[in-house]
């Protein structure tokens, strides 16, 4: 890890917009658990090991361009990297699959760096900022379940069990460099007027939901990830061609 990713700053990560000026929350929510990976565990997939053994630490962490200090992303081509730095899941979600699978989902069983409560992670706008600790964080793009979090789960058919309910979790990158905790508020400070949500984005977003991305993203109003980009061109070349 480098020492740009641990050092905090007050300077929005580079590339990025200045973050909005101070105003009321649209929504705050808790941080129940901060979460980094406590070993690499043997994998079935290309890379051999898994970072998704992650649970939950005491105390502030700081948090860099590339995700948490002393966090690892063994496959950072598919689950890191500056725009997915950071993976936050809502604890009704986990409590709702508590109930169907009969077993605990204690914070980080997901692989979630971030177990909030109070907000709606999975129906956060693409593009949202949450000011958690003294970072400032960018929703991103759904979580896109694999088979080593088929493996680590052990349930039957859990892609698409997963899938299919589309409580996917949020991926976010760092806009500013901070420390953040357990007991921590996040506070919803900047929503996008496109309305598309990483559920939108999972489930794949209608025409008129990815030309709204589009037109944002042309006029300058906000930034997609590669990933949401890809996307919206899937959408619009289809409907084009």
């Amino acid at each position: 890890m480098s020492a740009d990713q641990h050092t905090p700053s007050t300077a929005p990560a580079a590339g990025t917009a200045a973050s909005p000026g101070p105003g009321p929350a649209l929504a705050v929510g808790e941080v129940l658990a901060v979460c980094r990976v406590h070993q690499l565990v043997p994998d079935a997939g290309p890379v051999g090991v898994s970072a998704i053994d992650k649970r939950p630490v005491h105390g502030a962490v700081k948090v860099g361009r590339l995700g948490l200090y002393a966090d690892v992303q063994a496959d950072r081509a598919h689950h890191g990297g500056e725009e997915q730095a950071v993976y936050a899941y809502a604890e009704e979600d986990a409590a709702a699959w508590a109930e169907e699978l009969g077993r605990e989902i204690p914070p980080g069983l997901f692989g979630e760096n971030l177990r909030l409560r109070g907000l709606a992670v999975s129906d956060a706008v693409v593009g949202e900022r949450w000011q958690v600790g003294t970072a400032l964080l960018e929703v991103t793009v759904p979580r896109t379940p694999c088979a080593t979090f088929a493996r680590r789960m052990a349930e039957p058919k859990w892609v698409r069990r997963f899938s299919e309910r589309a409580a996917t979790g949020a991926y976010l990158r760092v806009l500013r460099r901070g420390e953040l905790s357990a007991g921590d508020a996040v506070a919803v400070v900047h929503r996008p007027g496109h309305g598309v949500t990483v559920r939108d984005l999972f489930l794949g977003p209608t025409e008129e939901e990815a030309r709204r991305l589009h037109a944002g993203r042309e006029a300058g109003a906000w930034e997609l990830t590669s990933k949401a980009a890809r996307e919206v061109d899937r959408v619009l070349g289809t409907v084009e061609s």
